[in-house]
C-alpha cells in the first residue's frame, strides 16, 4: 500500500469512528422523541434558521411537526436539541427554569452581550440580576415615573411629523423606544449630540448581534464589537459622574438606582445596563411597529381604538385633566386585546434557548441532561388547536364575549398561558405607545 493509500485509508477510518461516536451519542436513549439529526456537527440548524414571515411558522417547522409531531429531536446550533412547539411542554420548561433547565444562549451571544448579560447568566447570579432590576422597575415607579416619561416621548416623536407626509413606522418605533430607554437608564436627553451618537453606535452594534459570528475586519460582528466597547465607555463614563455628584436625582434612572442599592461589580453594571438597553428597545420597537402594521389592515379595530380612547379624553376634559393617569390606562380594555394579539401574532422571539440540567422525562419521551431545548414561542401563539384562524388578526379574541364563535369550544379556551410573549420588558412601551394612538 502506498502512502497516499495508507493516508486515505486512516482518513476514512477516522471519520467512521467520529460518524459512529456521533451517532452513538444521539441514540443513547430509546425513548427520545423522533426526528432527524441531520450532517454530523451541521445538523439542521441552516435550514432552521431560513427567514420566514413573522405571521408564520416557516417550512422547516412545518415539515417536521407534520412528519415527526410537536416534540421532536434535531441537532441545532452545534448541539443536540429536543424542539418543541407543544404549549404544555414549552409551559413547563418555563415554569421550571433554574429547576430542571436553564437558559443557553450560543457562545457568540454572550461573546457581544457580555458575559453578565442577564439573557447568558444562570443560576443565582441570573436571579440576583433580575431581582435588581425588577426592584427599579417596580409597580409604584411605573405608575409614577414611566408612564410619564412615555407620555412625553410619544408627544415628542409626534411633534416630528409634517402632515401629509410619509414616516416609517419602524424607524419612528426605534426612536421613540431608544430615547425612552436611555433618559429611563441614564437620564440622556432625546437630541443632544451624546444621545445621538451613543444612538449610533448602538444602531452598529445591533446589526452585529444578528449577524454571523465571525470576528474579521469589515464583518458586522467586528463592527459591532467595537461599537460594544464605545457604549461600554460611554456608560462608565456616565457611572464615574454619578458617584463623583452623588445626587439624589439619579436615583429616578436605573443606573443612577443599581450604584447605589446593590454590590454590583462595575462590569457587572456596564454588561446589566447594556443588555437592558438591548432587551428593552430592540423588542418593544419591532412590536410596536408591527402593531402598527396590523393595525392599518383593520380599520375596525382602529375605529374600536378610537372610541376607546376617545371616551376616555372626553372624561378627562370634564374633569379639567391633563396627563393620562394609570386609571386611565387600566380603562383601556380594548387597547389591551390588541396589544396581546400583536404579541401573539407579531412573534418578536419566537423562540428561547435553554439547556436541561437534569434528565427529564415528559410525555413518555426522555430529554437527556446537557441537551439544548428549544420552546418554540411562535408554534404555539400560531397553533389552530389554540386560536381560530392563528394567521388572522383578531383582536376581539381577548375579549370575554367574542363576535366568532367557534363549533369546537376549546378553540376560546384562551387563557393567559396561551399567550407568551417572550420578555416583560416588551408589554412595557408598547402598552404605553397604544395609550396615545
Amino acid at each position: 500500500m502506498c502512502d497516499l493509500e495508507f493516508i486515505l485509508f486512516l482518513l476514512g477510518l477516522a471519520l467512521l469512528i467520529i460518524l459512529s461516536l456521533y451517532r452513538r451519542k444521539q441514540n443513547y436513549s430509546e425513548n427520545l422523541p423522533p426526528g432527524n439529526m441531520g450532517w454530523p456537527f451541521l445538523g439542521e440548524t441552516i435550514a432552521y434558521l431560513k427567514p420566514y414571515t413573522a405571521t408564520t411558522i416557516g417550512k422547516f417547522m412545518e415539515e417536521h411537526i407534520s412528519r415527526y409531531g410537536k416534540i421532536y429531536k434535531s441537532h441545532l446550533f452545534g448541539e443536540p436539541t429536543i424542539v418543541s412547539a407543544d404549549a404544555g411542554l414549552n409551559r413547563f420548561i418555563l415554569q421550571n427554569e433554574g429547576k430542571l433547565f436553564e437558559c443557553s444562549y450560543p457562545r457568540s451571544i454572550g461573546g457581544i452581550l457580555g458575559k453578565w448579560s442577564m439573557l447568558v447568566l444562570v443560576g443565582d447570579m441570573h436571579r440576583d440580576m433580575r431581582i435588581i432590576s425588577l426592584n427599579f422597575l417596580s409597580n409604584s415607579r411605573l405608575r409614577t415615573h414611566l408612564l410619564k416619561e412615555v407620555e412625553k416621548h410619544t408627544l415628542l416623536v409626534f411633534d416630528c411629523w409634517i402632515e401629509n407626509s410619509i414616516i416609517c413606522a419602524q424607524d419612528e418605533a426605534k426612536k421613540f423606544t431608544f430615547n425612552l430607554m436611555a433618559e429611563h437608564i441614564m437620564s440622556l436627553e432625546p437630541g443632544k449630540p451624546e444621545t445621538e451618537q451613543l444612538k449610533k453606535e448602538y444602531i452598529t452594534f445591533m446589526k452585529g448581534v444578528v449577524s454571523a459570528p465571525l470576528n474579521f475586519p469589515g464583518t458586522a460582528y467586528r463592527k459591532a464589537l467595537q461599537s460594544r466597547s464605545k457604549i461600554l465607555k460611554f456608560i462608565e463614563q456616565k457611572m464615574e459622574e454619578r458617584v463623583k455628584k452623588k445626587s439624589e436625582d439619579d436615583q429616578n434612572e436605573l443606573l443612577g438606582w443599581v450604584l447605589k442599592n446593590s454590590n454590583l461589580s462595575k462590569e457587572q453594571i456596564l454588561d446589566l445596563v447594556l443588555s437592558l438597553l438591548f432587551a428593552g428597545h430592540e423588542t418593544s420597537s419591532v412590536a410596536i411597529a408591527l402593531g402598527i402594521y396590523f393595525l392599518q389592515g383593520c380599520p375596525t379595530a382602529v375605529h374600536q381604538l378610537k372610541e376607546e380612547h376617545a371616551e376616555i379624553s372626553k372624561a378627562k376634559r370634564e374633569l379639567g385633566e391633563t396627563e393620562l393617569s394609570w386609571d386611565d390606562y387600566k380603562k383601556m380594555e380594548f387597547t389591551q386585546c390588541v396589544i396581546s394579539e400583536t404579541l401573539r401574532l407579531g412573534n418578536v422571539v419566537r423562540f428561547l434557548h435553554r439547556k436541561a440540567i437534569k434528565d427529564v422525562r415528559y410525555k413518555g419521551y426522555d430529554i437527556p441532561c446537557g441537551w439544548k431545548v428549544l420552546p418554540v414561542i411562535s408554534a404555539v401563539h400560531l397553533d389552530p388547536s389554540l386560536f381560530h384562524q392563528p394567521c388572522h388578526f383578531n383582536p376581539w379574541r381577548w375579549l370575554q364575549v367574542r363576535p366568532f364563535i367557534s363549533s369546537n369550544p376549546k378553540i376560546f379556551s384562551l387563557s393567559p398561558s396561551s399567550l407568551s410573549p417572550f420578555l416583560i420588558q416588551c408589554g412595557n412601551a408598547i402598552n404605553e405607545l397604544y395609550l396615545l394612538l
